[in-house]
């Protein structure tokens, strides 16, 4: 149960991929969901009014894999590209809009968080899950400065520094994100205690202690067995509140592109991730609208 100091949970979104291959889009190619920014924006919107029927607070954006570049490769101008990445904000946005001006619960928060995505999903093989790209400070800024510059032109409520298996990448964001002055959370990549990188999770929640512009700290796509310790090392090192979105437990094969193993989520787990400080709770890879209102169910 929560408890009566415990403040409000804002449930989150599921995985964006599975929603969207669920209704029948390939996403074998490395642009991933950001294609669709292009190709299908009415299906983006779709899976974001899915999730908020499903009971979900906040919409993520398709931007988790889009970058100027990554779209110049595919045969877009650097104009056609920046406009996509800010589409992506700007659908959420719409979705958001229509569905709280239809709702008659005004009282509810319903928010856009623009994902930020780790330099390692851009390169579309699996390297988000390992870090250590081989880049300096400075390669890594410049790679992530202009494009969370488009997306906070935008207008999001927030900014999702999301799946962040690096030391060093977490310290570029987390510094690129004071600049902007816009608020954000980090969530990084984990297995077990550890980042993706093999680095202690705590140094990183531990750098985000002194950032003000932070409303939460803690992990998304691991696995959800890994979700209540992070959360209490999260709180502990940071001193903010914890933000949780696991997988389904299976396994990403970047090799392969898909997902093997079987499932391990369970809806009735996030309570007790309420309970140890976690503020924000969702879903990520494999976790669909359904598993999301069941979330909602659970949290009460």
């Amino acid at each position: 149960m929560i408890s009566a100091t415990t403040p409000p949970v804002i449930v989150l979104d599921g995985g964006l991929s599975n929603a969207l291959a669920e209704r029948g889009h390939d996403l074998t190619d490395e642009l991933w969901t950001a294609r669709l920014l292009r190709d299908a924006p009415g299906e983006v919107a779709a899976v974001h009014r899915a999730y908020f029927d499903a009971g979900a607070q906040v919409a993520t954006t398709a931007s988790y894999q889009a970058s100027v570049a990554g779209f110049e490769r595919s045969g877009m101008t650097r104009i056609e590209a920046e406009k996509l990445i800010t589409r992506s904000v700007t659908i959420a946005r719409e979705v958001r809009d229509d569905v709280t001006e239809s709702a008659d619960d005004d009282d509810v928060v319903r928010l856009v968080a623009a994902s930020v995505g780790p330099y390692g999903a851009v390169l579309a093989d699996g390297s988000e899950y390992r870090g250590r790209y081989g880049l300096s400070r400075g390669a890594l800024r410049d790679f992530h400065a202009p494009r969370m510059e488009l997306l906070a032109s935008a207008g999001p409520d927030l900014l999702a520094l999301e799946t962040i298996p690096d030391l060093d990448e977490v310290s570029v964001l987390l510094d690129l994100v004071d600049e902007f002055a816009i608020p954000a959370w980090l969530s990084c990549a984990v297995a077990g205690d550890r980042l993706r990188d093999g680095r202690p999770a705590t140094e990183a929640f531990a750098l985000a202690a002194g950032h003000g512009s932070l409303v939460a700290v803690g992990v998304n796509c691991c696995a959800p067995d890994d979700v209540l310790p992070a959360v209490r090392a999260a709180t502990g090192a940071s001193g903010k509140p914890a933000i949780a979105y696991p997988n389904s437990g299976e396994t990403w094969d970047g090799a392969a592109r898909r997902w093997i193993g079987e499932p391990e989520f369970d809806p009735a787990l996030p309570p007790a991730w309420a309970e140890a400080g976690a503020h924000f709770i969702g879903g990520c890879c494999r976790i669909g609208p359904a598993a999301i209102a069941a979330m909602v169910r659970a949290l009460g």
